[in-house]
């Protein structure tokens, strides 16, 4: 059974209180890189799998795009994205990414914003994503990096003081479900490989463009935690194109 841990009252209330639900994507630290990664959207017809608020979408749509389809298994976050990111050229449907079906080409661009770690089995969601994705158009995700999936707890190990040490990694290669704790709560995600990412992307028809490891931005970096941030990669941002 897919999980959605997002249609959890609790959960949901503890991420909306998060600065990326609050202030969209200025709010995110990694979104001022991934938005280098876009192509252009006018006259595109875009898929954003997994778009929670809906935020990407808004964006697309501002931009131009001729159709926007944003899709997710939480009804929280399709209700959410309805009413806070709406537009003419935009749909939302409530429903897992892996149960999706579309006509080969459809679709222009095929966005994802930290949806993939959530996924349990990449290569057949790459494979539909292939079909979907017109010859020349753009695939763009961002992910948990796999240094940070790795371990599972994604905590760091403090000393007896409660000062951070370091970032665990471990079983790297050990792909996979890990119990992590975001927001407070338990959350089952999966890890795999940077080798994983980058070869299904590849064996499935598509030519890398740009790999990010994305640092804060310096607007940030007084935030609390944030220079800590700095020790170890948190993200992914991949952008590629359909041969």
């Amino acid at each position: 059974m897919k999980e959605n841990k997002y249609d959890n009252e609790i959960f949901f209330q503890k991420y909306s209180q998060m600065l990326r639900s609050q202030k969209g994507l200025k709010g995110a630290g990694e979104w001022f890189e991934l938005q280098k990664l876009l192509p252009d959207f006018q006259g595109k017809n875009v898929l954003d799998l997994g778009c929670g608020y809906g935020w990407h979408c808004k964006y697309a749509a501002d931009s131009k795009a001729s159709f926007v389809l944003g899709t997710d298994i939480s009804q929280k976050m399709i209700e959410t994205a309805k009413r806070i990111n709406s537009a003419a050229q935009i749909d939302y449907r409530c429903i897992a990414m892996e149960d999706l079906d579309f006509p080969a080409a459809t679709f222009d661009v095929v966005l994802s914003s930290l949806a993939f770690h959530y996924i349990k089995d990449f290569d057949p969601l790459v494979s539909s994503i292939s079909k979907w994705i017109k010859q020349g158009g753009s695939f763009v995700f961002s992910v948990e990096h796999p240094v940070f999936t790795s371990y599972g707890t994604q905590d760091w190990y403090y000393d007896e003081n409660g000062k951070i040490l370091h970032f665990p990694v471990d079983n790297y290669y050990y792909e996979g479900s890990r119990e992590a704790i975001f927001l407070g709560e338990k959350v089952i995600k999966y890890h795999r490989t940077l080798t994983t990412y980058l070869n299904t992307l590849l064996r499935h028809g598509f030519e890398l463009q740009r790999i990010v490891e994305p640092q804060p931005p310096k607007e940030m970096m007084d935030l609390d935690g944030m220079k800590d941030e700095m020790r170890r990669p948190m993200m992914l941002l991949v952008s590629a194109v359909k041969k």
